[in-house]
């Protein structure tokens, strides 16, 4: 028979030699077969191995197996950092939660672990133009700052929590910010502002379960476009303006207006002092004059000299003139000038080493000494 005949399986070039082991991939293939129905709890039975009969080692395989299992299962060991909680699912659906320390779950596909940490502060910076109450375009630069607190609801209920709150953010931020004006966002309404984004950004996300918890809202510039800027500028120096002027004229309107009301009320009170005066005046000569009637028709003579009289001193009193009535004394009258007297007296004193700046009360004490004289002599002339 040829070499190259039909059923020769042979190599001709092998004629002679001795037989060799079995083929490499035959033996692979056995050995799938066999950790097949391994796996199979024993069902089956390997094929042949060959014309030889040649089996594979079975302890080696076994513990090949059984390392398998073994680094297996230690792929599902891990550990959970203090400020994170592990989240373990099985096929997809939610187990438990873990807390920190080295844990074990099931290797993968069975089971899987998420860690997430729950005291990481995050934070974002979102920068959006809106309208303002007053229809006026601001420019705002917000960073919120948050927190993963609850690790199943952040992981389940939202399918992108940090995308649904930068969304949520936007909305909150220009909700606020359109229910006020360009001044109070831009002035003095900034934390006012901030805090009322926070409250209602926690508001939603409450609402939508996400998980997360907002610590800190900041408005870090409020501005206006750079397109108005000038404009812008210019309103704002005419408010200030305004207000300027406005605060001016109240401080005058404060500093003449207490006056006025002042002079007004002093006015008032003086003419009703008057008032009550010149009443009680008339009231009272009208009583004084009703009493002096009464008296005069009882006494009418007695009470017109009571009356002359009472007149007569109210006109001497003031008078600086002397009277003296000689008609009942004899030829001899004795003047006294009373009246140079009385003002002399009513002078000051000079003061000592001065001369007396009073000519008139010279005179006066030279003629009355010189009429002293004069009615000595005649006295002793009638004797």
């Amino acid at each position: 028979m040829a070499w190259n005949e039909s059923g020769n399986g042979k190599n001709p070039w092998d004629r002679g030699r001795n037989e060799g082991p079995p083929d490499l991939d035959r033996i692979v293939r056995e050995w799938q077969q066999r950790l097949g129905a391994f796996l199979r709890g024993g069902r089956g039975a390997p094929r042949a191995a060959g014309p030889a009969g040649a089996q594979p080692n079975g302890p080696l395989l076994g513990l090949l197996v059984g390392l398998a299992v073994v680094i297996w299962g230690l792929t599902g060991i891990y550990r959970v950092d203090a400020a994170e909680r592990g989240v373990v699912t099985r096929f997809g659906q939610y187990l438990e939660s873990t807390e920190p320390g080295l844990r074990w779950h099931l290797p993968w596909p069975i089971e899987r672990v998420e860690r997430v940490n729950i005291n990481e502060v995050v934070s974002f910076k979102q920068q959006t133009s809106m309208l303002t109450a007053d229809e006026n375009i601001v420019v705002i630069d917000l960073v919120v700052q948050y927190r993963r607190a609850d690790p199943v609801k952040f992981l389940f209920n939202v399918r992108d929590p940090e995308a649904t709150l930068q969304d949520v953010s936007e909305s909150a931020i220009r909700e606020v910010i359109g229910k006020n004006k360009l001044d109070f966002v831009l002035l003095e309404g900034r934390t006012e502002i901030a805090a009322l984004t926070e409250r209602l950004i926690q508001q939603t996300l409450d609402e939508y379960r996400t998980g997360m918890l907002v610590t800190k809202v900041n408005l870090q510039d409020a501005n206006f476009p750079s397109q108005v800027e000038a404009a812008v500028r210019d309103a704002i120096k005419a408010r200030e303006d305004r207000e300027r002027l406005a605060f001016e004229a109240q401080a005058y309107a404060n500093d003449v207006l207490p006056r006025a009301r002042g002079e007004a009320v002093r006015r008032q009170q003086d003419s009703e002092a008057y008032r009550a005066r010149v009443v009680a005046d008339a009231q009272g000569e009208a009583s004084r004059f009703t009493q002096l009637m009464a008296e005069y028709q009882k006494a009418p003579g007695v009470t017109r000299r009571r009356l002359y009289l009472d007149a007569m001193e109210d006109i001497y009193a003031n008078s600086s003139k002397v009277l003296i009535d000689a008609s009942e004394g004899g030829n001899n009258l004795i003047y006294l000038p009373v009246d140079k007297l009385l003002e002399q007296r009513r002078q000051p004193a000079a003061a000592p080493g001065q001369p007396v700046r009073a000519p008139e009360a010279a005179a006066a004490a030279e003629a009355s000494t010189a009429t002293r004289d004069r009615e000595d002599r005649r006295t002793r002339e009638a004797r």
